[in-house]
């Protein structure tokens, strides 16, 4: 149990849509798998799924009632995929690492909170040569709940060692908005597969329209 009176700041980043720009990846690899099921995936039904755990993303597209075996292979599939796709050009936003260069010069913990599974994590945070970054990743598989229950924000909080009222979330889909402010953290929104006005319907403190600009002066004080 964390102390809520802990000091110290940290950050907890989504990956996909954050920190990866891997929304186009993400949509080729799950409309190849469903096509492989007679299944025609809309970009607008996958930007609904985006964010989520792989049993819910499976459920949406697919519908109920596919076993746990069946649901296991399609998610195999699908992140091998996935993986193929960014492979050797791990697609990192524009101003990742000036922003965490930033947060590290301020002396500000910096983790990853994902739905993704761990070895999608790896991959990224290796050929982009960003683990240097975190004190805590987690992923998916660490959590009994997916977003937008706060699981997965509370156990990276846990990881670095900071109360979640210390924390600071940057999510770019609303079940991760959700989840950051379910944890009783501050969520910065970044409006890369879903627009402003929709992530701060869903209570977003801050938004931006693209992850550089919280590295400028502007935005700096969201993490003092």
């Amino acid at each position: 149990m964390i102390d809520p009176n802990l000091p110290g700041r940290a950050v907890i980043f989504d990956m996909d849509g954050v920190l990866v720009l891997s929304g186009d990846a993400h949509f080729d690899s799950w409309r190849e798998v469903a096509a492989s099921r007679g299944v025609a995936l809309s970009r607008h039904r996958f930007n609904e799924t985006f964010g989520r755990t792989n049993p819910d993303c499976i459920r949406m597209i697919f519908g109920d009632g596919i076993p746990e075996d069946e649901q296991l292979a399609i998610a195999e599939a699908k992140e091998a995929s996935y993986r193929d796709a960014i492979r050797g050009r791990v697609p990192l936003a524009p101003g990742t690492m000036e922003l965490l260069e930033l947060l590290r010069s301020r002396g500000v913990k910096i983790a990853i909170g994902s739905s993704a599974p761990r070895a999608n994590l790896d991959q990224i945070v290796d050929e982009g040569r960003i683990r240097h970054y975190f004190g805590a990743i987690v992923d998916g598989s660490q959590v009994k709940r997916g977003k937008p229950a706060p699981d997965v924000f509370l156990q990276a909080a846990h990881g670095l060692g900071v109360a979640p009222a210390h924390c600071t979330v940057v999510e770019d889909a609303p079940p991760g908005i959700e989840a950051a402010l379910a944890a009783g953290m501050r969520a910065v929104g970044v409006a890369t597969t879903h627009a402003e006005p929709e992530l701060r319907a869903v209570g977003a403190h801050v938004t931006v329209n693209e992850l550089k600009l919280l590295a400028g002066g502007e935005w700096g004080s969201l993490f003092q």
